[in-house]
């Protein structure tokens, strides 16, 4: 089942030279997590606002759950989840408030402010105003109010930014676990590793129209640059150097350094994302 389905997207701010979003086309199915990836200024963001009805005045098809963005009513935020990387807050209210004010917005159940507060580790802030929380504590607090309406669809901006690594780590399984739960994930975020972890497919966006599309695996295949990582002694200094794992054997340099016996360690070097990144953009960040 399609749950979101774009085609031939475009949005040009006024008085821009060039589009925003110019003319994308991508489907995400039910229970997947799609990532959008990209330089700052690519249109992911755009794109986002777009489908959680936050800006109009585009043109081509978007639709989700079977409906055109446009044609929905007051009634589609009842289905949607958002967070994005801004965090809304009522700064004067504790944490548990302002779950209870958020939840209090929706006619269809909604989850319990403790249970959720539990889940993004804020159950010992729960009475602490709001006012008082770190940039982590916010989007943590933030991701909670994203899922109080029990959303099929999750919009997601940057949901660890912020964050120390535990809690990030927290976050992006709590991310991982919401396809068991019926959910679809659009989530954009300039983390290289978290997209690896969490997303069945990744959208690479470059000046408004994607560059690439596909499973973390394939797309690292296919742009990646696996290769082999030697420390080797030179004298009384220890220096590393990286060769292509194809034609590794053939490699004068490498052979004379393991005939010599002066490689201490070796190990291979997988291709990431931010290789991709690197391939796809040109390095631009």
């Amino acid at each position: 089942m399609t749950v979101i389905e774009v085609s031939e997207l475009r949005m040009r701010y006024r008085g821009a030279a060039r589009c925003a979003v110019d003319g994308i086309s991508f489907t995400v199915a039910g229970g997947e997590i799609l990532g959008f990836l990209g330089p700052n200024g690519a249109g992911k963001s755009t794109t986002q606002r777009i489908l959680t009805g936050l800006l109009s005045g585009h043109q081509g098809r978007a639709e989700v759950l079977g409906r055109s963005v446009a044609r929905w009513g007051p009634e589609y935020y009842e289905h949607i989840g958002v967070g994005f990387e801004l965090p809304a807050r009522f700064s004067r209210l504790t944490a548990r408030e302002n779950l209870a004010a958020f939840a209090a917005l929706y006619s269809g159940p909604v989850d319990d402010p403790d249970e959720l507060l539990e889940a993004v580790d804020l159950a010992d802030a729960a009475d602490r105003v709001v006012a008082e929380f770190s940039k982590g504590m916010l989007m943590r607090l933030n991701l909670a109010r994203a899922l109080v309406n029990r959303p099929k669809v999750l919009f997601l901006d940057e949901p660890t930014s912020g964050m120390d690594p535990v809690h990030a780590g927290l976050v992006r399984d709590l991310i991982r676990r919401q396809p068991e739960l019926g959910r679809t994930v659009l989530l954009t975020t300039h983390d290289m590793a978290a997209a690896e972890l969490l997303c069945d497919r990744v959208a690479f966006l470059v000046d408004g129209r994607i560059a690439a599309l596909d499973t973390p695996r394939d797309l690292r295949l296919a742009h990646g640059r696996p290769g082999v990582v030697v420390e080797y002694r030179a004298g009384n200094v220890v220096r590393r150097k990286e060769f292509p794992l194809s034609g590794l054997g053939d490699d004068p340099e490498f052979v004379a350094l393991s005939r010599d016996g002066l490689v201490e360690t070796i190990h291979t070097r997988e291709a990431t994302l931010d290789d991709v990144f690197v391939a796809v953009t040109g390095g631009r960040l």
